[in-house]
């Protein structure tokens, strides 16, 4: 009786990958790069805690500087400026949202050919362009013709609660502001929508197509869907740009700190921003404090946006 030994096949050896020199170096780049924007923001957050400590701790003295003049403490000097940062960006946000996803869509699926890269270097060259000069513009060429408007607005619609009020006739209001900011971050919204909605998967734009839909129900089920999440993720860092914008708020708007939600008066609600800008060159001792509080104020408020943005991003990813 013979057998016959079987042999068991042996698993093929693993192949070790060559580390390369780029490899390596490439990687270091980048977790370096990466640790380093971290360490950045950690630096700036301790500088503006510590900086701004006295007077999160004490309260606001009375001086010669009007801005600061407040008898409710730090929270009594914070709580109209964060009022005025968000009610701003907010009214920016709702005019520049729905005019950049049509601008977008207009480029990437609408626009021919020939107009498609020059409509899209010129939105590029807007993103460019510095805020001073979308502050000189507002308040010398757009306040003066909308000043005889918002006069239009409060006669004829001043029963409307945002109409309300004594319109100031020079146009330099919450409006005003609130346009001059969506025409800043309209370039960056319809930049990254441009550039998501080329993404959209060919096949899924043919597919509605082939099964009989128009041009604007193939958008509606196959550009929409797939690119809801950088839509946000757009609008979220417009907004963070809105946010943080000094001197196009600080030219354009007569602020006076009111807590209003009225956007034809004078009398108008500033941002954080802006009222660093126009305090802290002649701030010093409690109120150099106050205001390096204020920034931080302003720091954290738009690491929440960001993070909620980020948060609802990844969720919509998941699904």
């Amino acid at each position: 009786m013979t057998t016959t030994d079987t042999a068991t096949p042996t698993p093929p050896s693993r192949v070790k990958a060559v580390r390369r020199v780029g490899d390596t170096v490439f990687e270091t780049i980048s977790t370096t790069s990466g640790a380093l924007i971290l360490a950045i923001l950690a630096a700036v957050f301790f500088f503006l805690l510590i900086q701004g400590l006295p007077a999160l701790t004490t309260p606001v003295t009375e001086d010669s500087a009007d801005s600061l003049r407040q008898n409710g403490g730090f929270l009594g000097y914070i709580g109209p400026l964060v009022f005025g940062t968000i009610w701003a960006s907010l009214l920016a946000m709702i005019m520049a949202f729905p005019v950049g996803v049509a601008v977008a869509l207009f480029i990437s699926h609408f626009a021919s050919r020939k107009f498609t890269g020059v409509l899209g270097f010129v939105i590029d060259m807007l993103a460019a362009i510095p805020s001073v000069i979308f502050g000189l513009w507002g308040i010398l060429v757009f306040a003066p013709i909308a000043g005889p408007l918002y006069t239009w607005l409060g006669e004829y619609l001043g029963w409307f609660p945002l109409f309300a009020g004594n319109p100031t006739p020079t146009g330099k209001n919450m409006l005003t502001a609130a346009i001059v900011l969506a025409i800043m971050i309209l370039p960056i919204m319809t930049s990254l929508s441009r550039e998501i909605f080329l993404q959209t998967p060919r096949l899924h734009e043919e597919a509605s197509l082939a099964l009989g839909a128009t041009r604007w129900e193939m958008v509606r089920q196959a550009v929409f869907p797939y690119a809801s999440s950088g839509m946000f993720a757009s609008a979220i860092l417009a907004l963070g740009r809105a946010l943080g914008e000094t001197m196009a708020i600080t030219m354009v708007l007569s602020a006076t700190g009111a807590v209003s939600f009225h956007l034809l008066t004078s009398e108008n609600p500033t941002t954080i921003a802006a009222s660093i800008a126009l305090n802290f060159p002649e701030a010093h001792g409690q109120n150099s404090s106050t205001l390096i509080a204020g920034g931080l104020v302003l720091f954290a408020i738009t690491l929440l946006v960001n993070s909620i943005g980020r948060w609802i991003i990844s969720r919509n990813v998941k699904k």
